[in-house]
């Protein structure tokens, strides 16, 4: 599939998939008029990054487990691992997130007169 196709099967962006390239994401071979020429299986690939980003991984975060597709006959259990220790995260920071909206209702109630962002937080 050359670059055109594959952006169109996926709705990624040339640019992007470039991007994808050039990080270690994707591989393509070239043709011998220099044109890239992706592999069928990249379009479920691209699908699984999309899908990972959207579910909150960062690229890097995809990058470290490239193997969970290589192997599905382990990639379940790790990926169940993954997408948890992912709601961990957000769990934390949905905890400090609290605290800061705590904070700052805090200061709201008090004394406006005086500047609310001095003192302890």
């Amino acid at each position: 599939m050359q670059i055109g196709e594959i952006a169109a099967a996926t709705g990624i962006s040339r640019d992007t998939l470039r991007f994808y390239e050039k990080r270690g994401l994707l591989t393509a071979r070239r043709s011998g008029n220099g044109y890239r020429d992706y592999p069928p299986e990249a379009v479920d690939w691209l699908r699984y990054i999309r899908t990972a980003q959207q579910l909150g991984f960062t690229l890097k975060e995809i990058e470290a487990d490239l193997p969970l597709l290589a192997t599905p006959d382990t990639s379940a259990e790790r990926l169940r691992a993954a997408l948890q220790a992912k709601v961990e995260e957000i769990d934390r920071r949905m905890a400090g997130l609290a605290a800061l909206r705590q904070g700052l209702l805090r200061r709201l109630s008090e004394d406006m007169a005086d500047c609310p962002l001095r003192g302890e937080l």
